[in-house]
């Protein structure tokens, strides 16, 4: 029997402004998802929330990174309860919140003393650090921080760097093919497969290579890192950096239908979804029971591998 439970991440830390003088609305998500009945719809009972820190857009000095002080422990009160979680064999489903949540996960992951992989499905790479950044926020770097690249006040909170190596990270998804902009994750040991990949290869022999990675690098378990402008722009426009094309429904639940299944699935994480753009409600809704179903049948312990 498999026990999950979710933990609420509200955190806009990681973005800029929306315009100015409004906040990104990703921290209203985990409120958004209760109104949509998420847990009880995927049968989850137990839901607990780590409070964010007040928002700002502050870039730090030594960093170079908006909010760093703020994330860095932001991410340690996050990354204990993952740790709890994990440490009590319970699979987490965090949801965000912008993508600098993943940062206290992957934290959490390492301070177990165990080794992960992670699965990272977004429609960007978030593989660039501050002077590659237009906007100094964390969201857009958050791949790379977690893979130890940038300023240690975020990539070695308690000298834990790197929270997970390089070549136990799939990059799943970008659509921004811009040659400079790829080269940064091109460069690095991380497997990156662009949409057009995916496409060409095929979504099952990914996910099968990944599984097979884990096992064959006697890892403990994997990480999912799910943004939602991994979706197709017309079935998810509610994101803060639309692009046309992504996954269609279809693709992504072939995506995570075989992890979510898989005996190595430790924890899951939602971001980037902003409710403030979906004023009728039926972009989150329909996520909410997408994502729901996915989930139902590993709660209800019909899952393997």
């Amino acid at each position: 029997m498999r026990h999950f439970m979710i933990i609420e991440a509200p955190s806009n830390l990681g973005l800029k402004e929306l315009r100015q003088g409004v906040e990104p609305g990703v921290r209203l998500l985990p409120e958004a998802l209760r109104k949509t009945e998420l847990a009880l719809e995927a049968g989850i009972n137990h839901v607990i929330c780590v409070p964010t820190l007040p928002y700002s857009m502050d870039i730090d000095q030594e960093s170079g990174v908006r909010n760093a002080e703020a994330i860095a422990h932001y991410s340690e009160k996050l990354a204990a309860r993952v740790r709890e979680a994990v440490e009590k064999d319970i699979i987490p489903i965090v949801i965000g919140g912008d993508c600098s949540i993943l940062i206290g996960n992957t934290l959490g992951l390492k301070s177990t003393g165990k080794h992960y992989g992670l699965f990272a499905m977004d429609g960007h790479h978030d593989y660039m650090w501050p002077e590659h950044s237009g906007t100094a926020g964390a969201a857009g770097m958050a791949l790379a921080i977690v893979a130890g690249k940038g300023h240690p006040k975020l990539t070695n909170i308690r000298q834990l760097s790197p929270y997970i190596r390089e070549e136990h990270i799939y990059a799943y998804g970008n659509r921004e093919l811009d040659a400079a902009y790829v080269q940064l994750i091109a460069d690095s040991r991380i497997h990156y497969y662009d949409l057009p990949a995916i496409r060409q290869m095929g979504i099952h022999a990914i996910t099968s290579s990944f599984l097979t990675m884990i096992g064959h690098a006697g890892l403990d378990g994997f990480w999912i890192h799910l943004d939602v402008d991994v979706l197709d722009n017309d079935v998810m426009p509610c994101v803060d950096s639309p692009q046309p094309g992504g996954l269609s429904y279809r693709e992504w639940e072939e995506t995570l239908q075989p992890l979510i299944a898989s005996r190595y699935f430790k924890g899951m994480n939602i971001t980037i979804l902003d409710p403030t753009m979906d004023r009728d409600n039926r972009y989150t809704k329909a996520f909410s029971e997408r994502l729901a179903g996915l989930l139902r049948p590993a709660v209800k312990g019909l899952s393997s591998n």
